[in-house]
C-alpha cells in the first residue's frame, strides 16, 4: 500500500442520490485523559445537534465516553439544484444569531442590486475603442451582481454535505467551548480523526449496535439504554416525541435503509427489535430493561433471549445472532482501522473506485475479518488486511 493510502477515504459514490455514504468516525482526546464530564457530554450532543442541522449530514449512531467518541454518520449530496436560500437560512439558524442572519441578509440583498457604469465610465470605454452598448453594461452588471451573490452563498454551503467539514466543525466548536469552560487553551483532539466507510444493510447496523455497545464493553452499564449519551440511550429514554425522536429516526436509517428506509421515527418498533437482538438485548416489558441471562463474563453485563436471538430471518444475515452479540462485546480493530467495511462486492467496489492507492501486487480489496471480528467473516469484509492488534 503506497503513501497515498493516507489520504482519507471518502466513498466513491459520494454523490450518489441512491446509495447511502455512510461513515464511523472516531476521535480521541490527547493523551486520552478522561476530561468529558456529564457537563462535556452533554455540551457535546448539543453541538453535534447544531452541526447536523447546519450541514445537512445526519448522525445514525452515535456514544460519548469520557475520553473518545463513535459517530456513526451519514453524508447526503448536495442536491442538484442546491440549496434554495430558505432552507439555507433555516441552516444557519443552528450557528447564528438573529442580528447576524439580518446582516447576512442585507449583504445578500446588496449584492444582487444592479449598478451599470456611470456615464464617464462608458465614455471611457469608448475611448479605448470598445464596442459597449448600454445593454452590454447592464448585462455584466447584472453577472456581476450573480458572481458576488454565489460567493456569498459559497461561504456557507462549502461547508455542508461534507464529512470533513462536519467533523471539523464540531470539533473546534466544542474544543472553543471546552478551553473556554477550563481556562485552557491549545488542542483538545488527536491530529486527525478516524473514518471508516461502512455499507448500509448490515454493516450498518452491525456498526451502530457496535457503537452503543461501548458502555457495556467499558463496564459501565449493564443496558446499553441506560447510558445517556448514547443513540441508542436517547431513543429509550428521550421519549417518542421529545430528543428521542432523532436517535429513533437515526437508528431507524441504520437498520433499514437497505429496504428502502428513511429517518422514519414510526419504524422505530420494528427497528428496535433488530437492534437489540443484535446487541444480544432480550426484549423485555420496561423501557431499557432486558430480561435474560448474563452473556459475557468480564466484559460488561449483557442479557439476552436465546430463542428470540435466534430469530434471525427478517435481519438477512447468515450470521447466529449469539454469536454476533458476544462479537460485538469485544474491540474490534477493523471497525476503527478497517477503511471500508461492507459486503465482499461493497469493499471490492470502495478498491476499485481508489485503485491508484494500492502497489501492483493487490488484485482485490476485500479482505475477511479476523481475530474478535471473525464471526462475521464471510458476511462483512474490511478492505485493510489487520492481523493483529484492536483499536
Amino acid at each position: 500500500m503506497n503513501a497515498n493510502n493516507r489520504k482519507r477515504w471518502v466513498a466513491p459514490w459520494k454523490d450518489s442520490t441512491t446509495k447511502p455514504a455512510m461513515y464511523h468516525c472516531i476521535s480521541r482526546v490527547v493523551d486520552r485523559r478522561f476530561v468529558l464530564q456529564d457537563d462535556e457530554r452533554e455540551q457535546f450532543r448539543k453541538l453535534m445537534r447544531m452541526c447536523e442541522k447546519f450541514s445537512g449530514c445526519r448522525v445514525l449512531s452515535y456514544c460519548i465516553m469520557s475520553n473518545h467518541f463513535h459517530l456513526l454518520l451519514e453524508v447526503p449530496p448536495m442536491p442538484g439544484d442546491g440549496i434554495s436560500d430558505a432552507e439555507m437560512f433555516e441552516r444557519l439558524g443552528a450557528f447564528y444569531s438573529e442580528a447576524q442572519l439580518a446582516e447576512i441578509a442585507r449583504g445578500m440583498a446588496d449584492a444582487v442590486v444592479v449598478r451599470p457604469r456611470s456615464e464617464f465610465e462608458m465614455r471611457r470605454l469608448d475611448a479605448a475603442g470598445l464596442p459597449v452598448s448600454t445593454e452590454q453594461v447592464v448585462e455584466q452588471a447584472r453577472l456581476g451582481a450573480g458572481k458576488r451573490l454565489d460567493e456569498i452563498r459559497s461561504r456557507f454551503t462549502r461547508r455542508m454535505h461534507d464529512l470533513s467539514e462536519f467533523m471539523k466543525s464540531l470539533l473546534e466548536r466544542f474544543t472553543k467551548w471546552f478551553n473556554s469552560k477550563h481556562k485552557r487553551s491549545g488542542h483538545l483532539w488527536e491530529d486527525r480523526f478516524k473514518s471508516v466507510i461502512v455499507e448500509d444493510g448490515v454493516a450498518a447496523r452491525t456498526m451502530a449496535a457496535y457503537i452503543d455497545l461501548n458502555p457495556v464493553r467499558a463496564g459501565m452499564v449493564a443496558d446499553p439504554a441506560e447510558y445517556r449519551w448514547s443513540s441508542y440511550g436517547e431513543a429509550i429514554g428521550g421519549g417518542a416525541k421529545g430528543i428521542g425522536k432523532k436517535s429513533r429516526e437515526g437508528l431507524v436509517r441504520a437498520c433499514l435503509a437497505h429496504e428502502g428506509a428513511g429517518f422514519e421515527a414510526e419504524r422505530w418498533k420494528d427497528a428496535s427489535r433488530i437492534y437489540r437482538r443484535l446487541m444480544g438485548m432480550a426484549l423485555g416489558k420496561n423501557k431499557g430493561r432486558a430480561a435474560g441471562t448474563a452473556a459475557v463474563e468480564g466484559r460488561g453485563v449483557v442479557t439476552r433471549n436465546t430463542t428470540e436471538m435466534l430469530q434471525s430471518e427478517d435481519n438477512e444475515t447468515v450470521l447466529p445472532d449469539l454469536g454476533m452479540a458476544v462479537m460485538l462485546l469485544c474491540r474490534i480493530r477493523c471497525f476503527t482501522d478497517g477503511a471500508v467495511i461492507g459486503s465482499r462486492a461493497f469493499v471490492n467496489e470502495a478498491f476499485e473506485g481508489a485503485r491508484e492507492r494500492f502497489g501492483r501486487n493487490r488484485k482485490d480489496g476485500a479482505r475477511p475479518m479476523r481475530g474478535s471480528g471473525s464471526a462475521a467473516k464471510g458476511v462483512l469484509w474490511s478492505l485493510r488486511d489487520l492481523r493483529t492488534g484492536v483499536a
